[in-house]
């Protein structure tokens, strides 16, 4: 006998936070931690704030912004500094449970027809390259993603690898 499984991407709302939260803890050691309060604060700034509900539990979420905002992180603040429309992954997560099932495929197709429908001329994103996180690398490689800068970032001073794939352009050149 076969089980349905009830999917669905849609926008975050407050009742969400909780498991949110709980995600982010999750994968910590490659994000910033959040706390309730700060979780709050960020989907009010987000452009794009969307989770992937899977039988009534959120698998995986995603959290971006676009230029202008009051966003405070030193990796959205390095973009903001040198793009003038751009729309900037804060951060993707998918619950261990559920990877490698194409939630983050499936995120990444909706957010490029979100920027591409608001007119963002790159999207860009950061990834940890010390400590590594190659799954990451690889996954935006694939997408098209290129370096245009590197910083330190954090009190443990981690080094990220500054990302931008410009979807004006054909295959993101």
């Amino acid at each position: 006998m076969q089980t349905s499984v009830s999917m669905k991407l849609r926008n975050a709302v407050a009742a969400d936070f909780a498991q949110v939260l709980a995600l982010n803890e999750e994968s910590v050691q490659f994000l910033s931690p959040l706390t309730f309060e700060r979780l709050s604060l960020l989907h009010e700034q987000s452009a794009y704030h969307r989770v992937f509900e899977i039988d009534g539990n959120i698998a995986a979420f995603l959290l971006a912004f676009r230029e202008g905002s009051a966003y405070d992180s030193p990796n959205y603040c390095w973009f903001a500094s040198r793009y003038e429309r751009f729309l900037y992954i804060d951060r993707i997560v998918v619950s261990s449970k559920y990877q490698g099932r194409g939630l983050g495929k499936r995120f990444y197709a909706d957010l490029l027809a979100f920027a591409r429908s608001g007119k963002a001329r790159l999207v860009t994103c950061e990834f940890d390259i010390e400590p590594p996180n190659e799954l990451s690398r690889r996954f935006h490689e694939a997408f098209g993603f290129k370096e245009v800068g590197t910083q330190f970032y954090g009190p443990s001073k981690k080094q990220v690898s500054l990302q931008a794939m410009n979807i004006e352009a054909p295959n993101g050149a």
